[in-house]
């Protein structure tokens, strides 16, 4: 176009935008850019962060379960070359009667492990509570508290002493006049996994107490004096205030003392072994078991997997249910 052109070229049309305006439109259309990149740049510094977390967690974590899951897919007795059987190993674990009753002694864990450390620690917890800052208060918490700190093994050692025949538990009958009822609680296939089971209650017991312990000082007084102005006595405060406004802790507790009863090893194994016989047999002793004893690698990989699985989906189901309603 010529300077002729230019001149005798006609002004844009009403409500037509020059080019000037359309690249300053296009400009402001282009704002949120600078808005995308700076979250972007937030989510790289987050991983960042997570890094040096996320990286031993892959490695040791997330990689082995891996392994685990493909190793059961094969028969394999860890020494000779493995053959592929696709999903067997885990119709094995579903018909075999061992495997079943394994999974029925994990399952009655639950009940010494998780429901009554539960109820003793929130009543003990109920009891600290109402006498804090009176004497002797600090050493009954630290004394409840304190098989939460003693290894599973020596724990295991001390009751093994405590339940043998001589023991200190038939000892005490004896000199009650209880001598009837002594028996050689570790050895009995009536009262072996009961007497495990309690050994676990001891252990959990502190740690509950000090959970509810937290949850009850982050509840208002206030809501405690109302309630006794309104002539509640100890045991309505209990049950109108403490245990519904302890419901996070709860879901905690729960948790961890699940995770607990499923996954038990240790303590089993240095206690009774998973005898007599198989009465106290847990998939945990189980998969020992097969993988280093009983030449089944593929079998006690499966084993772990559906263990996994299990636990998994229990710590979801109670995180679920603990939700507060919005």
């Amino acid at each position: 176009m010529t300077t002729a052109d230019r001149l005798t070229d006609p002004a844009p049309a009403a409500g037509a935008q020059s080019p000037v305006q359309l690249a300053a439109d296009s400009s402001v259309r282009k704002q949120p850019r600078p808005a995308r990149s700076g979250r972007r740049r937030r989510r790289a510094v987050a991983l960042l962060y997570l890094l040096p977390a996320l990286l031993p967690y892959t490695l040791f974590a997330v990689l082995p379960l891996l392994h685990t899951a493909y190793l059961s897919l094969f028969d394999w007795d860890g020494v000779t070359l493995p053959s592929f059987v696709g999903l067997d190993n885990y119709g094995r674990i579903a018909t075999d009667p061992q495997l079943r009753a394994a999974a029925w002694h994990a399952g009655a864990l639950i009940l010494f492990f998780s429901v009554l450390p539960i109820c003793l620690g929130l009543v003990s917890a109920a009891i600290v509570s109402r006498r804090a800052g009176r004497r002797g208060t600090t050493l009954v918490r630290t004394v409840l508290f304190l098989p939460q700190v003693i290894p599973l093994v020596a724990v295991g050692i001390l009751w093994r002493w405590v339940y043998a025949e001589d023991g200190t538990l038939n000892q005490a009958l004896r000199a009650i006049g209880l001598g009837g009822l002594t028996d050689a609680w570790l050895g009995s296939f009536t009262w072996a996994l009961p007497a495990v089971g309690l050994i676990g209650s001891w252990v959990v017991s502190g740690l509950c107490m000090v959970l509810f312990l937290s949850g009850t000082q982050r509840i208002d007084p206030e809501i405690y004096e109302a309630a006794r102005m309104d002539g509640a006595g100890p045991v309505r405060e209990f049950t109108a205030i403490t245990v519904p406004l302890l419901r996070p802790e709860f879901a905690v507790a729960l948790s961890i003392t699940v995770i607990a009863a499923l996954s038990s090893f240790d303590l089993i194994y240095i206690t009774t072994g998973g005898g007599p016989g198989n009465s106290t047999v847990v998939p945990g002793i189980l998969i020992y078991r097969l993988a280093f004893g009983g030449g089944a690698v593929g079998v006690a990989s499966a084993l772990a997997i559906v263990l996994t699985v299990v636990i998994s989906l229990a710590v979801l189901v109670i995180n679920r249910l603990s939700r507060e309603a919005p």
